[in-house]
């Protein structure tokens, strides 16, 4: 199966309770309607536990930005508890490495109290330390991030990873999955594509079907400085295809579900600046340096999280309406809006999604 653009959908993995049936339709409504000030509540909180990292990969914006490491409180985390009843999932993630934080492990048995999915992104470093967890506290999906199928080509990339370590580690989770009859986590591999590894790809869609893992996602590159320009597969838009086009030829004959973004040239987005956003209908999210953002790919921050404030207030803040009547308007959108590399809601038919040197694409830390 090959998948492209994100949809508003979020991943289905447990039955979603009544409340959560519930609001997710009405919140599906208020988008379609384009509601600034919204009755229902987000369907996702997504909370930045830090921004620091185990590693130092080389095309991480942490080398072309001032990063002043920060840790999300865990009496924000706690405050948000109420909301886990509601919301489809909650995702632990950001601009670090999420299972650094102290109380990552507290914070799985925590939402596990409580209806919401649970997902998390890792670097996949610490999977030893909590494997356990992942099937004590029913994670329900998580993502190991690897660019490279080889342990010299991810090495060079993402470095202090080491990809036999995390395979080791994936085969182990894979078979207490099979022992215990589940159906979850759902495990899927993050490819980050550039010039100097796109070729790797094909084999990395085989080493996941060796592992037992279900998926693999393809992200283009983004530039933040200039020492990686040459990285960047902007004008390369013959290599990509060929190397996309084996990708989908081996996932094909394994089973793997590959998702992948439009080719240079072929985005549905056209000539717009960005595809239609809807993260902040959507989505909640919580920086560690406790500001509330639109999303993480943005130096905007809307307010410092208040916990003692009525949550319903920081959802509908002047702010936030704002952003909801102008995200996806040409003229009005903020400036970071007007040049998005966000993933899933960029343009790939424009440069500026894969090249923001100068830019200030990050807050201030």
């Amino acid at each position: 199966m090959i998948l492209r653009a994100k949809t508003k959908n979020l991943f289905s993995g447990k039955e979603l309770t009544l409340r959560q049936k519930e609001n997710s339709k009405l919140n599906l409504t208020e988008l379609e309607d384009g509601k600034t000030i919204l009755q229902s509540y987000p369907r996702r909180l997504v909370l930045e536990l830090t921004n620091a990292c185990n590693l130092n990969c080389v095309m991480c914006g942490r080398n072309a930005a001032n990063f002043k490491p920060t840790v999300f409180d865990m009496e924000n985390f706690y405050s948000l508890e109420p909301l886990m009843d509601v919301a489809e999932e909650v995702t632990l993630m950001g601009w670090g490495e999420p299972t650094i934080h102290p109380h990552f492990i507290e914070m799985l048995e925590i939402i596990n109290r409580h209806s919401a999915r649970k997902y998390f992104c890792s670097n996949g470093m610490n999977l030893k330390k909590i494997k356990n967890a992942i099937f004590d506290y029913n994670v329900d999906v998580f993502a190991i991030s690897l660019d490279g199928a080889t342990e010299e080509t991810n090495s060079r990339i993402r470095r202090g990873s080491n990809i036999n370590e995390i395979t080791k580690d994936l085969k182990d989770i894979v078979r207490m999955k099979k022992e215990r009859g589940l159906k979850y986590p759902w495990i899927n591999f993050v490819f980050c594509a550039m010039n100097s590894n796109i070729h790797e790809l094909p084999e990395l869609i085989r080493l996941a079907a060796e592992i037992g893992i279900e998926e693999v996602k393809v992200v283009y590159l983004t530039v933040f400085e200039e020492t990686l320009l040459n990285e960047t597969l902007w004008g390369h838009e013959d290599k990509v295809k060929v190397f996309f086009e084996e990708a989908i030829t081996v996932g094909e004959e394994l089973g793997i579900i590959l998702k992948l973004p439009h080719y240079i040239g072929e985005d549905e987005a056209g000539d717009k600046l960005h595809k239609d956003c809807f993260v902040t209908w959507r989505d909640f999210f919580v920086g560690s340096d406790g500001y509330v953002r639109p999303c993480m790919s943005t130096p905007i921050q809307f307010f410092e999280y208040d916990r003692d404030k009525d949550f319903v207030e920081m959802w509908n803040a002047l702010e936030y309406q704002k952003y909801r009547e102008n995200v996806n308007d040409q003229a009005a959108m903020d400036f970071p809006c007007k040049r998005c590399y966000q993933s899933s809601h960029c343009n790939w038919n424009l440069r500026q999604s894969f090249i923001q040197v100068g830019e200030m694409f990050s807050p201030d830390w």
